[in-house]
């Protein structure tokens, strides 16, 4: 999900993509410790979306809204 997408949520929709974003990592990570992850790049993709998902809800946080 792009930035701009991710900004025209409110909060507890940016908290629920969140989580969202951090369950499907985990299961990624699973895949790969037990070798059933083809898609490796999936991995850094999904880090950097909670990531950008987390900078976002705190830029949001911080203004007030």
């Amino acid at each position: 999900m792009k930035a701009a997408e991710l900004r025209q949520k409110d909060v507890q929709a940016l908290q629920a993509e969140i989580r969202s974003l951090q369950r499907a990592h985990f299961n990624l990570r699973m895949q790969k410790a037990t070798q059933q992850l083809t898609n490796t790049a999936a991995l850094r993709q999904t880090r950097r979306a909670v990531a950008r998902a987390k900078t976002i809800l705190a830029e949001k946080l911080a203004a007030g809204q």
